[in-house]
């Protein structure tokens, strides 16, 4: 498995919130803080677009764009005129076919978005790098698969048909991932572990990573397996990522562990040697260096009083 799908599989996106809003005239809405990520699209008109303590941004038809880090953010017709409650105004203003409408005159602006809530912060956290926002203007590079998905997404924010629900999570998780894409194809600005899947080289090794967790992986083997040598991949790893290829590797096998964890009743033996570890004596020591407490602990500290309960039936 890539990287990508790797981490994406591993976040499980529990809920998708569609909203489809139409203004017309002016506007400045001011959203509150959220949690993991929100994308959007904008299907007609225009509009600026910053987060707090961010410079505005302007946002055309066929933009899309992802917020990253939770703060709370503006939308406007003009960065000038002073915000109001966005909240309130969703609220007030959603009809019965579930789309905002706001204001009667004046030019109009369309935009379709929704929220991903993921299962684990833990793994969140893998994107925590990312800018405040992801802007993929119409035409960039790697913006045609969004382009070809406009029109879907118009469709499925402005209508409520059987099985849209599921339509609309699809399309979102599908957006999601060609937005991300479109942000790999401008690597002088990706960083961290998404950054370096833009060198092949470093691709390759973390591909490598992800496709065999088990495997007693040393940096001679990830070099030569990626035409390097050990000295040389070591440094450009490191600096693309930010962290050495063994390093990097144990984070990832402590994320899944911990998620193994929390979500599967496997003896913690079974774990270590699902990812890796032969001894689940060494598996216990990486564990609680990463997360300051054993597996057992961990998992207990995790598991809701509902599984509790269960668990003990």
């Amino acid at each position: 498995m890539d990287p990508l799908s790797d981490i994406l599989t591993l976040l499980r996106i529990e809920s998708v919130l569609s909203a489809r809003l139409e203004t017309r005239g002016p506007h400045a809405f001011r959203y509150p803080a959220y949690s993991h990520l929100k994308f959007g699209g904008l299907i007609e008109g225009s509009r600026w677009m910053w987060v707090d303590d961010g410079q505005p941004m302007r946002v055309s038809a066929g933009d899309f764009y992802l917020l990253t880090d939770g703060r709370p953010y503006c939308v406007a017709s003009d960065p000038e005129l002073g915000t109001i409650d966005g909240a309130a105004v969703f609220a007030a203003n959603t009809g019965g076919d579930g789309v905002v409408r706001f204001g009667e005159t004046g030019d109009r602006t369309v935009a379709a978005a929704g929220k991903f809530t993921f299962a684990d912060d833990r793994v969140a956290g893998l994107l925590s790098f990312l800018p405040p926002i992801v802007h993929i203007p119409r035409g960039s590079p790697g913006s045609e698969p969004l382009a070809a998905l406009l029109p879907l997404l118009s469709y499925e924010s402005g209508v409520s048909a059987p099985g849209s629900l599921l339509a609309a999570s699809s399309l979102a998780s599908l957006i999601l991932v060609q937005i991300i894409r479109a942000y790999l194809a401008k690597p002088s600005l990706a960083q961290g572990w998404l950054g370096a899947m833009a060198d092949p080289q470093m691709a390759m090794a973390l591909s490598l990573m992800h496709g065999d967790i088990r495997r007693r992986w040393t940096v001679d083997h990830l070099a030569r397996s990626v035409g390097m040598s050990r000295t040389a991949f070591s440094q450009r790893f490191k600096q693309q990522v930010g962290r050495p290829p063994l390093d990097y590797l144990t984070q990832w096998r402590m994320t899944v562990a911990a998620t193994v964890l929390t979500k599967e009743r496997k003896a913690v033996a079974d774990v270590a040697d699902a990812v890796g570890y032969g001894s689940d004596t060494a598996f216990s020591i990486a564990f609680k260096r990463t997360f300051g407490t054993s597996p057992t602990g961990f998992r207990t500290s995790t598991i809701d009083p509902k599984q509790r309960s269960e668990r003990k039936i």
